[in-house]
């Protein structure tokens, strides 16, 4: 551009490029670099220089650095597109290091010809609740995808194999329900070097090195570079296995690679992943580093210290004693201590000791408290397995170690049938139980504590309770104390979770003062919940809750609900849920059998898990049976007098419902059926008009 300068002139109707021709001798020659910056050698030259630009555009001195700051400002929004183009004028291109992460989905082609829509629907939802919601979280940007792949840039090496591992470990578990034919699964190449800037988009041997290394790796599994390597060996607890050099289609030297196995990756505890970001707690969990048993290629974990574990509960389950006579039933006691140490830590607000922990002090006389604080542990569960005839007795126990004091106990009596079946029913059973007598202990000593010394855990923990007695100022005190959970701890998934369930109960009994605002604050309290923990049951449980009451939304509940269910099978609030969905789903015979497991997981179940058959029970006009159940209930809630009038209603006595219906209106004297209505969440209209009949022939007010 030797022959003037070229100035952006902002108009009313954006910016537009104006090249103004400037004579050779004028103090601003031709061809000559202004530095905008002015450094204090060149503050001299600036009035000659104006006074140039004056004479040659016509413009006064001040309208010439009104244009200036006009200039500075577009340049400021737009640096990157106008260095590329000036790049491009001058024979320069723009480029940088980076880590690029290159991804795709293995056997794509025979998935779209088995099933074309149901292949797009399933990557549209992985990509929408995983993996970018990771990507975000690991700060990467995505450059580009095709159908079935995605090119992905990170600042750090480190963010990059933190997410790809992220993904990879949370694919496992979104596939665990899916038949293998029809399963998603990805592989992924990371790379570090050179790249080459062009817009929005990146090219290279950065970025074909990346897409190399991807075609490498097996499904499930994760490959990178050696120079990928050497930056991530010190500062990820990861090893990758040596792969040695491999000769890449069109990359001029061999690459030394290095690869992560899918069974390495699905093995990985959950305390052990790499964190950005992501996760429940944003925190490494756990006391004693933990080596993944090794599939595939050599790849391990590397042991390292821990930090201390978080606030929440911790527990060690010890192994269980064999007290048969026959040593043959070691390996029934083992399994079945195994089992319940997985189940248990699929619960994300239990902090569980990993097996190789505790399986060392299997055989020994243990003291609990000395093992309690070896582990670092909060409670110690123990047991024992008695074989005798055909039957088998599994005793258990949990020990608070802080006071060596029995918070629950119970006994197992089973017939030696299939030993597999009963190892089950006694691992789900305890499982089930176990979670509740912990938060009890828990919440215990929550209440001895004042509300600005609780921890997040503890927190949430508090304003769970105040939730559940669902009146308006127990909703505000909730909130309160689970903002501050969420002070303390920002991503502590189940705070915003929990935020997010307690603000539409306030929307859906009308207590916020602004409804349209807190349905917002709903969708971004749950956003942050799923991008944080995508994996977490008991984040998609209350996700399922809120899509329901909140916006009536079945299937994205049922989804939800269905994903829950699927990463814990055995969280007897999970199950209770099922059966509580499939009743407003219209499939209460359905519903009353998943009520009933949840009461059998659960001995000491909340009172609420009767409410929740009675309603069952009504749907399937079921109405004798409906009354026993909602007999049970002794704290009752004002829906409790409304679902009680409409079964006496439709049993036909006439009484009963007048007297429930008249405690209901000298609880709520202006309560109208249409009103108690909008709180229900049939999603068939023949089930909401029969439960509008009931009502209204029970007398109460339309």
């Amino acid at each position: 551009m030797r022959a003037g300068v070229a100035l952006l002139i902002a108009t009313s109707s954006g910016v537009r490029a104006h090249r103004s021709k400037i004579p050779s001798k004028r103090p601003c020659e031709a061809g000559a670099k202004i530095d905008l910056r002015e450094p204090a050698e060149q503050a001299g030259h600036r009035k000659p220089i104006l006074q140039g630009w004056e004479a040659s555009l016509g413009m006064s001195a001040n309208s010439v650095l009104s244009c200036l700051a006009r200039m500075l400002w577009y340049i400021g929004r737009n640096g990157s597109r106008l260095r590329m183009a000036a790049s491009k004028e001058s024979g320069r291109v723009e480029r940088r290091l980076a880590a690029i992460l290159a991804a795709d989905v293995a056997g794509y082609s025979r998935l779209m010809g088995a099933d074309e829509i149901g292949t797009l629907q399933a990557l549209k939802a992985h990509r929408k609740e995983l993996i970018d919601p990771a990507i975000t979280a690991h700060r990467g940007r995505i450059v580009k995808t095709t159908g079935d792949g995605m090119l992905v840039e990170f600042a750090s090496v480190i963010d990059a194999v933190a997410c790809a591992v992220a993904v990879q470990r949370a694919m496992v578990s979104r596939n665990a329900d899916v038949a293998e034919s029809r399963r998603i699964v990805f592989r992924i190449g990371v790379n570090i070097g050179d790249i080459l800037i062009d817009g929005n988009d990146i090219f290279g041997d950065g970025v074909n090195v990346a897409a190399r290394l991807e075609t490498l790796c097996e499904p499930g599994g994760l490959c990178i570079s050696r120079s990928a390597n050497e930056q991530i060996r010190d500062k990820l607890s990861l090893a990758f296995a040596d792969l040695g050099e491999q000769t890449m289609k069109n990359i001029a030297r061999a690459v030394g690679v290095f690869g992560l196995a899918a069974n390495d990756i699905a093995a990985l505890p959950e305390e052990e992943l790499p964190r950005a970001r992501m996760g429940a707690r944003g925190s490494a969990r756990g006391t004693a580093g933990r080596r993944s048993p090794a599939a595939g290629r050599s790849s391990r974990v590397i042991e390292t210290e821990r930090t201390a574990p978080p606030a929440k509960p911790s527990i060690a389950v010890l192994p269980f004693v064999n007290l048969s006579v026959d040593p043959g039933q070691e390996f029934f006691a083992d399994g079945l201590a195994e089992d319940i140490l997985t189940g248990l830590s699929r619960f994300r607000d239990l902090f569980v000791i990993s097996r190789n922990s505790t399986f060392r002090y299997k055989g020994q006389a243990v003291d609990v408290r000395t093992v309690a604080r070896e582990l670092g542990v909060q409670f110690v569960l123990e047991g024992s397995v008695r074989r005798a005839g055909d039957t088998v007795r599994v005793t258990v126990q949990l020990i608070d170690a802080n006071t060596d004091g029995h918070i629950w106990a119970d006994r197992y009596d089973r017939r030696l049938e299939d030993i597999f079946a009963i190892q089950d029913d006694v691992t789900s059973s305890i499982i089930a139980t176990l979670p509740g007598r912990v938060e009890a202990a828990t919440r215990d000593r929550v209440k001895r504590k004042a509300p600005d010394n609780l921890a997040a855990y503890e927190c949430v923990l508090a304003g769970k309770l105040l939730h559940h007695r669902s009146s308006k100022s127990d909703n505000a005190e909730a909130l309160r104390l689970l903002e501050r959970a969420i002070a303390l701890d920002a991503d502590y998934a189940h705070a915003h979770a929990w935020k997010a369930c307690t603000l539409g109960q306030s929307y859906v009994y009308g207590w916020c003062a602004d409804r349209e605002a807190t349905a917002q604050q709903v969708v971004e309290e749950l956003r942050i919940a799923l991008a944080l923990d995508d994996n977490d049951s008991d984040v998609h449980r209350i996700l399922a809750a809120v899509n329901l009451a909140a916006y009536h939304d079945h299937e994205k509940a049922f989804y939800h609900q269905e994903r829950a269910l699927g990463l814990n099978p055995n969280d007897d609030l999970i199950v209770v849920q099922q059966g509580e969905i499939l009743t407003w789903l219209g499939r209460p015979e359905e519903g009353i059998e998943w009520i009933r497991k949840a009461m059998r997981l659960n001995p000491y179940h909340p009172e609420r898990f009767w409410s929740h058959l009675g309603r069952a029970h009504f749907t399937a006009r079921r109405y004798d049976e409906a009354i026993k159940a909602f007999q049970h209930v002794n704290n009752a809630d004002d829906a409790h007098f409304a679902a009680l009038s409409a079964c006496y209603a439709a049993l036909g006595d006439n009484v009963a419902a007048n007297a429930s219906a008249s405690e209901l209106l000298k609880r709520i004297p202006d309560f109208s059926v249409a009103g108690h209505l909008t709180t229900q969440h049939y999603k068939h209209e023949g089930d909401l008009e029969h439960y509008r009949a009931a009502l209204l022939k029970a007398g109460l007010p339309p």
